[in-house]
């Protein structure tokens, strides 16, 4: 099973250097350059691409007349759906969402989700998918004038999002310019009037960002990397039986040996298109795609899976602060590049059935090693915007998975920073946006050259049907 991917350079201002690959016929890496302003070289952090300004609730590029500008001062055009971890509940986004109520206005529905709350996280990262889908569908259907949807999630919730919007997207029927707007059915029999880009819509709204915190998008391994483990070494031993004794399908899909042996496991499935679901090209519907990921003291998710790195690209973590936001102390743009893979070979395969049949440190790290690279080279099919938080100065750093989102407003606070960035970020961008709006009223901010979203580098049907044995 194959598909062509991207491997994104990734830009940084004080230093550079090239990752290698595992594998040698892959290629390698772009420079990567570090910057403390926000953007690589030459790169115009006022102009970064979201949508324009911004009510709420809880619980391609579009053309716009000036008719749909005037119906859209009625209400919100933009659903900011929020996800929340596993164990979790609404409760654990209210700071973050008054913040971005407070600072993103009044064209916004903001949704907490509920869909998955507590041990329904355990049930599988699919079950929770279609969930949180149907969710997503259910409010669309309640809301009228919603033309934008984006999405924000902590930690297992970025990869219930992530399969979510595999379910929700869909390419437009019929060619008819930029903003074309169609009618998308549901399963209930009821319509959505869906406004797409080239790129495909999310139940049926145009994407426009896609973020998620302390995410294990590569899976874990053990270390430092599943919650209920705190970090402690004698119990990460046991890591891998345990985990779907204790987290249920979750737990095996995260340690990737979910499935018959022969057949690739679940996260790896969703770095490609895969027959009815276009997780890629779902992806690749957002006009941006942001990762904040902790660099230290994350007991649950390391950085090396939230950041969608490899071992060999984590250098030593940086403890001044970006632009004055606390505790922000990096920030990377990782173009799309192409680049061979995901691939399932047989000897995956094999190390696979070892893992599920004796789980251990030696049977499963070549396993877990062949994997990340093959999901690595899937995610960066798109380009991603990487932004590295460390709560090392905090009076609790230990709690840096639940400060990164600030779960308890009073224990997590040291993550106020990181939210100020985030509502900041999709204000700023939505303002710019705006700005780039024609006389005609097409909104035109997809700027595919900063992040990697060019149509040329995103067939649309990626199929991972080749065992390369």
């Amino acid at each position: 099973m194959a598909s062509a991917l991207c491997s994104p350079p990734c830009h940084r201002s004080h230093r550079s250097f090239h990752s290698s690959l595992l594998r040698p016929s892959a290629p390698v890496c772009h420079a990567c350059h570090r910057s403390r302003t926000g953007g690589p070289p030459g790169f115009n952090t006022r102009a970064y691409p979201y949508s324009r300004p911004i009510s709420t609730s809880r619980g391609g590029p579009v053309s716009y007349s000036s008719m749909d500008q005037s119906k859209s001062k009625q209400g919100p055009d933009h659903l900011l759906i929020l996800v929340h971890g596993i164990m979790a509940s609404p409760s654990d986004w209210t700071y973050g969402e008054a913040v971005l109520k407070r600072q993103l206005g009044g064209k916004f529905f903001i949704h907490a989700s509920s869909s998955n709350i507590y041990t329904k996280s355990f049930d599988g990262i699919d079950v929770a998918g279609r969930r949180l889908a149907n969710e997503v569908l259910d409010v669309v259907q309640k809301m009228a004038g919603l033309r934008k949807i984006s999405f924000i999630a902590h930690s297992l919730g970025g990869l219930f999002a992530r399969y979510a919007i595999s379910i929700l997207y869909s390419l437009q029927t019929k060619e008819t310019g930029l903003g074309s707007a169609y009618v998308m059915p549901t399963v209930g029999g009821s319509e959505i009037p869906q406004h797409t880009s080239g790129l495909g819509a999310i139940a049926g709204l145009e994407p426009i960002n896609f973020i998620t915190l302390a995410t294990p998008h590569l899976g874990v391994r053990g270390k430092n990397q599943l919650p209920f483990l705190q970090g402690l070494s004698f119990l990460e031993k046991l890591a891998a039986p345990l985990a779907p004794f204790i987290v249920g399908r979750t737990g095996g899909q995260l340690f990737l040996t979910d499935g018959e042996p022969s057949k690739p496991p679940l996260l790896l499935l969703m770095t490609s298109d895969h027959e009815d679901k276009k997780f890629i090209s779902a992806l690749a519907a957002f006009k941006n795609r942001v990762l904040y990921a902790n660099v230290s003291y994350d007991h649950m998710v390391g950085w090396r899976t939230s950041s969608i790195r490899r071992e060999l690209d984590l250098k030593t973590p940086l403890h001044r602060s970006v632009d004055g936001y606390k505790y922000i102390v990096n920030v990377e743009y990782c173009s799309a590049v192409s680049s061979d893979g995901p691939h399932f070979p047989s000897r995956a395969a094999r190390a696979k059935e070892a893992a599920q049949s004796t789980p251990n440190i030696e049977n499963t790290e070549e396993y877990h090693e062949m994997m990340e690279e093959e999901m690595i080279h899937g995610l960066q099919r798109v380009g991603w915007k990487k932004v590295d938080v460390n709560f090392h100065a905090s009076l609790w750093p230990y709690s840096a998975h639940n400060s990164i989102h600030v779960k308890n407003e009073w224990l997590h606070n040291a993550g106020a920073g990181v939210i100020a960035h985030l509502a900041n970020s999709i204000k700023q961008s939505c303002f710019h946006a705006n700005l780039s709006t024609g006389v005609s009223g097409t909104l035109d901010c997809r700027r595919p050259e900063l992040f990697g979203t060019a149509r040329s580098q995103l067939p649309a049907r990626l199929k991972m049907g080749r065992n390369n044995g």
